[in-house]
């Protein structure tokens, strides 16, 4: 019987989710609209996955261990698009590739942190982060966003102790759907500079943001590397979840500190998927933009049909990249509601409580929409169908 680290936290929303499904039908004229799991579904384009092939069949070091922080020229082919994109100068010896983004959070952590130190998490929060810290002995402080599901740097002033080793912010927000605005990001930056602790930024995302130009500014401090340490993924800019590759970028010192976790957990990324990685970068600039102004359609769409909604009580909280952040307007529990979707409107949505901490009253009433898998059309079909939702409402 378990009795390890791992019970000290919660079962995997999304495959907890995929359980609500098992035994439900869904009729020819009412297919399951899921929009639970924020992941591409279509492959990468053919142009990669040739590339890929082609690695795999002739390249024989494709297939062995290689470097435990990523091949040298994908760390350099980052550092010079990062330095490109947000005005900073950076080097390969500032950048290691993980796993995914998920291992590069989890071997930060690892590196930062020891039993019972805190790490400061806005809420709602990205599950993963938080089962993360659960397992690894880590206090997590929640940090209450407001209605606009941002979160307040005097607010986080207030929560730092002597334990605090960090505060983690994502933008494009997981699951809230918000885009930080560039002076909140360099507030949160000063604050961590101030009390000497990580400001860890997640932004898996970054590639849809619907600004132009860089989000922050923090690359162009001369001593960035001292405070803030910053997360990415490929998995979402070329398709590559299944090969898992995801990127930290933090002075070369933590990066020594982190490979000792990487070379224990895993030893080396995915070579395949790192080799995949340096050709998107260097030949895909134009698919890549392509699929930010289809992700960006899929956002106006949310806008375009939440009137059908809006009139029934339905609140959008946030909306950009792959999330939409919605208030629903019954006198159900969202975590109740969420089942009753699938069996009444076949359609799978995560409710709030899996992105608070429990009995926080506002999870009750939110829900995270997952859009970029389902198209303009299937969005119009969504919120028709969360239009003819008929649950007792909340008494206003």
């Amino acid at each position: 019987m378990a009795t390890g680290r791992t019970t000290t936290t919660f079962l995997p929303p999304v495959m907890e989710a995929r359980r609500w499904l098992e035994g439900v039908e869904f009729p020819p004229e009412r297919p399951l609209i899921n929009v639970s799991q924020a992941a591409p579904v279509d492959p990468p384009p053919e142009s990669l996955r040739k590339v890929i092939a082609e690695a795999a069949m002739n390249q024989p070091e494709a297939h062995l261990y290689g470097p435990v922080l990523g091949l040298p020229e994908l760390r350099a082919q980052v550092a010079q698009e990062w330095s490109t994109a947000y005005g900073g100068d950076l080097s390969a010896e500032n950048v290691a590739i993980t796993s995914g983004c998920n291992q590069a959070f989890c071997a930060t952590i690892a590196a930062l942190c020891s039993d019972h130190d805190e790490v400061i998490l806005p809420t709602p929060w990205y599950f993963n982060h938080k089962m993360w810290l659960d397992m690894s002995g880590i206090t997590t402080v929640p940090l209450q966003t407001g209605a606009d599901l941002l979160p307040d740097p005097g607010a986080a002033k207030d929560l730092i102790t002597k334990r605090t080793k960090a505060i983690v912010l994502v933008t494009p927000n997981n699951p809230g759907g918000v885009e930080y605005p560039s002076e909140l990001v360099q507030a949160f930056f000063e604050l961590a500079q101030k009390h000497n602790i990580a400001l860890i930024i997640d932004e898996t995302y970054r590639n849809f943001d619907a600004r132009t130009g860089a989000p922050h500014t923090l690359f162009q401090d001369p001593e960035w590397d001292k405070t803030l340490i910053q997360l990415y993924s490929f998995s979402k800019a070329f398709r590559l979840t299944g090969h898992r590759v995801g990127a930290i970028t933090a002075d070369p010192a933590l990066l020594t500190e982190i490979e000792k976790f990487l070379d224990t957990v895993a030893i080396c990324p995915n070579q395949l998927g790192q080799m995949a990685a340096i050709w998107g970068m260097q030949n895909l600039t134009q698919w890549l933009a392509g699929e930010r102004d289809e992700i960006l359609d899929r956002r106006a769409a949310i806008h375009d049909n939440f009137h059908k909604v809006e009139d029934k009580g339905w609140k959008l909280l946030g909306c950009a990249a792959y999330f939409a952040y919605v208030e629903h307007p019954f006198d159900l529990p969202s975590d109740q509601l969420a089942r009753e979707m699938v069996r009444d409107l076949g359609v799978l949505m995560l409710p709030g409580t899996m992105f608070h901490p429990e009995d926080t009253p506002r999870a009750a009433r939110e829900f995270r929409v997952a859009f970029a898998n389902v198209d303009r059309e299937q969005i119009s079909v969504l919120f028709d169908r969360l239009a003819q939702a008929d649950w007792p409402r909340v008494k206003t």
